[in-house]
């Protein structure tokens, strides 16, 4: 596992996107596993500015993100495929049919995560899979439990995580409590996984994957095992490292 320290927030966003970019550059037609949430979003915002300027392309790149809220549909504010669309998708030129993300309207769970597999395996183990990190430990939203998870799969989301996302709705009452989410072994299974993390609120998540044992109690400790994972944290996140 290799750590890339960075100032803050800002460095940590533009470090992200240059690993992302690089990839797109030296393979145009890649296969790029993507995350949600407030973390990615300096990253995505600085991918679109080097689109704009000419300096990267998307249209041959094909996407498969973590996971989705059970329960939205794609056109629910508050659903990931909407902030994907919204917060990069709709800026660069990738093709909407290359864009993946489980079908969280389709309240059938095993039908739903049985098809995201299949989606991600035709695919092929996938070039990039870009991570945030969850105050529990948790990647996706593979919670912390008994053992690691391998295909998608339908979760009860953590008092813990209900409580962070709440802060994308109105209030913690609206956030949905259940998710499908790629399982840890697909994650697990792409050639290069980068997580970006920032903020002190995460020091101990971090602190507990990259230190820690390999445990499911602390989904990211598993990441110690992979051979090929960048680590790109703010010195908050770092504080206890």
């Amino acid at each position: 596992m290799k750590v890339i320290r960075t100032r803050d927030y800002d460095d940590m966003s533009r470090k992200t996107a240059n690993i992302i970019s690089a990839q797109v550059i030296l393979k145009p037609d890649c296969t790029l596993g993507l995350a949600t949430g407030t973390t990615p979003i300096g990253a995505y915002e600085q991918l679109i500015k080097w689109y704009e300027k000419g300096d990267v392309t998307f249209a041959e790149v094909s996407t498969y993100n973590l996971d989705e809220y059970r329960g939205l549909t794609g056109k629910n504010p508050q659903s990931y495929r909407y902030f994907m669309n919204h917060t990069f998708f709709d800026h660069i030129d990738i093709k909407p049919e290359n864009t993946h993300v489980p079908e969280g309207a389709n309240l059938d769970a095993e039908i739903a995560c049985r098809e995201y597999d299949e989606l991600v395996r035709k695919a092929g183990h996938l070039d990039l899979q870009l991570l945030g990190l969850g105050r529990n430990g948790h990647i996706g939203f593979n919670e912390p439990g008994e053992s690691f998870s391998k295909g998608c799969q339908c979760v009860d989301l953590t008092q813990s995580t209900i409580e962070a996302n709440a802060r994308l709705f109105d209030n913690a009452d609206e956030v949905p409590r259940q998710a499908y989410t790629m399982g840890v072994q697909t994650i697990m299974r792409a050639k290069m996984i980068v997580m970006a993390v920032s903020g002190e609120d995460k020091a101990q998540a971090v602190h507990d994957m990259i230190h820690g044992p390999v445990t499911p109690h602390c989904t990211a400790s598993i990441l110690q095992l992979h051979t090929n994972c960048v680590v790109v944290a703010d010195e908050a996140a770092l504080s206890l490292c």
